[in-house]
Order: C-alpha cells, then structure tokens, then sequence
C-alpha cells in the first residue's frame, strides 16, 4: 500500500489560505467598515438637515393651512375648480333676503 504507485499524492493546504489572500481579505474587510461609517455619516447629516429644515417651515405651514380651510366646506372638487361650489351657492341665496329690503343702486 505504502509502495503503490497508482496513489494519489494528498497536498495539505492551511484553511487560512496564502499570506496574499489574508491580506486580501483584510482590505476587503477594512474597505466595507470605511464605507458602512461613511454611509452612517452620510445618513446623520442628511436626517440633521431634514430636522433643521422641518423645525423652519411647519409653523409657517401650519399657520397658512389654518387659515385657508373652513369647517363648514369640505368639497375638494370646489376647491380644484372641477365643479362649481354648491354650499356657497346655498349660503348667498339664503343672505340675499326679499327684493324689498335690498336698497336700490340709486339711492
């Protein structure tokens, strides 16, 4: 068995690999932490600026919205211009009130 000549010669290699291929998988390794802190810092400026931003516009939105929206009408199709406004229609009948009681343009 020893003397066979038809054996096949076993070759041992280290799990580790070669020394170029530790290097090799250190920088590799070393490159993919650089980037995740980059990106991470990245990230953290960018959500900063966001708050920064948000803390400056939202009072200034806020009292604009308040404003311009009433309880009563609540018909965004009036309010895109798509159909005519029906709860206005309603409130200047009610207001105008009898012919009588409105004055005329000459007097």
């Amino acid at each position: 068995m020893a003397s066979d000549p038809e054996a096949p010669e076993v070759i041992y290699v280290p799990l580790a690999g070669t020394r170029s291929q530790s290097i090799h998988r250190l920088q590799i390794g070393l490159a993919g932490l650089g980037a995740m802190a980059l990106l991470v810092g990245l990230a953290t400026v960018i959500k900063d600026r966001a708050q920064q931003t948000e803390a400056a516009a939202v009072p200034e939105a806020a009292a604009d919205a308040d404003s311009t929206v009433s309880a009563g009408n609540n018909d965004p199709l009036a309010d895109a211009g798509v159909a005519p406004d029906v709860a206005g229609g309603t409130a200047r009948a009610k207001t105008t009130g009898s012919p009588e009681s409105t004055p005329s343009p000459g007097q």
